[in-house]
């Protein structure tokens, strides 16, 4: 079978997605956070495709401004790749609620904070505002992580009805941390955030280094963001407009 008539074909057992688009949205995401450009080796060698594909799929995004080739002939993301990813924030009005929050929140503790929602079966950072610290943890904003793994998703899971007693405390607490559960090395704290009629829309949280926030460290910081997440949602429930507003569960306190 030649490569062209295969990506025209479905990939994954149920047949769920073109595997031409999944190669394409692989190469986009190759990029990590902080690497202006690649050369074309090195994105084969992440995407694991023969260079002569990359090459091909590097083109047609390039057709639309997803991808740029540069003089020296690497690769980076394009200005469409930008605008993609502000009209995806643009929904949930990040510069209006949701970042000066977070903003307030690193800066009175010293540590970053950022704001997860989820997607289906994964959760998102959808905004995040770095802290002062220089050892600091970095997220990568839009990528889909487990629920299961980190205070954010474990209370994003709890606030949505999750059965089992860890949930039930996290439920009782009104918070969660875990250190090293996702990422070694670690820690964060949660706290859910509410609209109205207590819609849950996302999880508040701040994170950094173990060696920076212990057990004790965290629990002393857990009710100021309590005390974040409360506020924000205070806003987003008064908000005429509440796009965040996209889970089905609610909870009663």
């Amino acid at each position: 079978m030649s490569e062209s008539s295969e990506d025209e074909q479905s990939s994954g057992p149920g047949g769920g997605g073109v595997i031409a688009v999944t190669r394409a949205l692989h190469l986009l995401e190759a990029f990590n956070l902080g690497e202006s450009q690649l050369p074309l080796a090195e994105l084969s060698r992440r995407c694991n495709l023969h260079k002569t594909t990359v090459l091909r799929l590097a083109r047609t995004l390039a057709l639309s401004g997803y991808m740029v080739q540069r003089e020296n002939g690497e690769w980076r993301l394009g200005p469409a790749a930008g605008w993609l990813g502000a009209r995806y924030q643009a929904g949930f009005d990040v510069q209006n609620e949701l970042e000066p929050a977070l903003r307030e929140l690193a800066q009175q503790i010293g540590e970053s904070a950022a704001f997860y929602v989820r997607e289906g079966n994964v959760r998102t950072c959808l905004v995040r505002v770095e802290g002062p610290q220089a050892l600091r943890h970095h997220a990568r904003m839009g990528e889909g992580l487990p629920l299961d793994q980190g205070s954010p998703g474990r209370v994003l899971l709890a606030f949505a009805g999750e059965p089992g007693e860890l949930y039930e405390q996290i439920r009782k607490r009104g918070y969660h941390w875990s250190i090293g559960e996702r990422e070694s090395g670690v820690s964060t704290v949660s706290a859910p955030v509410f609209g109205m009629h207590w819609r849950l829309l996302g999880s508040l949280c701040i994170s950094g280094p173990a060696s920076r926030l212990p057990q004790a460290r965290l629990e002393e910081l857990a009710p100021a963001v309590i005390t974040a997440a409360n506020k924000l949602s205070y806003v987003l429930a008064a908000s005429s407009s509440t796009p965040l507003q996209r889970q089905t569960a609610s909870w009663h306190p």
